[in-house]
């Protein structure tokens, strides 16, 4: 069944404990809804400046629906393949229960995310890899969780990394700077209103899974995800120690989680001067 979040948009509910829920049937997504999320209680931490205004160019509708389709057809491969674990797989419970506590978070980032329906799925895959698609899709594979051994700090980072892609927008901006590509002129004519261009959605998918975001886009994701976690009561030096990990994973060829998210001492660095700047928040949510 679905999993929908018990929190209303407006106005915001005192924190309650989570009911106890049945057994979730295992061929269906998780789901939380959008209206959970909340407005930051104070002003963000981290310095990443303003969002790029290039964004505009690529309709928000346009990319969400993109990732929605691509998600969807992920999950319908990944079941046709018996790899999509269930809900009640220890594992994936492990990424809802995270996934609970950062989303409330993330519409201070992004207005748009109080819409999102997100969903939170697990793949059974040797793959070092996770990602969030544009509109809330989050998908991890196994191989990234039990290959660097990662705790829930650490999966916790990851998870807050990728959900500030998409609350940045940094795929909506990544495809307006590649307007010069056949993409980039097919979004244009429909935005002319040059021909019926309906099924542009269906064509950027795949280009969401493999795009390669600049060191900046990297860099606004890493501290974004750092303080949307801390919020969250997970422990900030775990982005640390993650991509410790990641530089590790990487001397061995490189996972494909790396070939998109590349690591290095200078991102390791910038983390290490920027978790002092959220361990207030970290530890505000833990006595809270």
């Amino acid at each position: 069944m679905c999993f929908l979040c018990d929190l209303k948009t407006s106005p915001a509910p005192t924190p309650q404990p989570a009911p106890q829920r049945g057994p979730w049937q295992a061929r269906r997504a998780f789901v939380l809804a959008g209206a959970a999320a909340v407005a930051l209680p104070a002003a963000a931490q981290v310095d990443v400046g303003k969002a790029s205004s290039l964004r505009k160019l690529v309709p928000a509708d346009q990319i969400e629906q993109a990732g929605r389709q691509q998600f969807v057809q992920t999950v319908q491969e990944a079941k046709q393949q018996n790899a999509l674990l269930p809900a009640s797989h220890p594992q994936t419970r492990r990424l809802h229960a995270i996934a609970k506590r950062i989303i409330p978070h993330a519409a201070a980032w992004n207005p748009r995310a109080k819409d999102w329906r997100w969903e939170v799925v697990l793949i059974n895959s040797d793959q070092i890899n996770a990602f969030c698609l544009p509109g809330g899709k989050i998908a991890f594979y196994t191989g990234i969780l039990s290959q660097l051994k990662l705790d829930d700090d650490e999966a916790a980072m990851i998870m807050g990394h990728e959900m500030a892609h998409a609350l940045r927008e940094h795929a909506r901006e990544r495809l307006a700077k590649s307007s010069a590509t056949d993409l980039g002129l097919r979004l244009g004519a429909q935005l002319l209103g040059l021909g019926d261009l309906g099924n542009v959605a269906a064509g950027l998918g795949t280009q969401l899974l493999t795009l390669r975001f600049s060191r900046e886009d990297e860099s606004e994701a890493d501290l974004v995800g750092l303080e949307l976690a801390a919020r969250a009561a997970f422990q900030p030096q775990a982005s640390v120690s993650l991509w410790q990990k990641m530089a590790t994973a990487n001397k061995g060829g490189g996972p494909a989680f790396l070939s998109t998210h590349p690591s290095g001492p200078n991102r390791i660095r910038e983390l290490q001067a920027n978790v002092p700047k959220v361990q207030a928040l970290y530890e505000r949510a833990r006595r809270g």
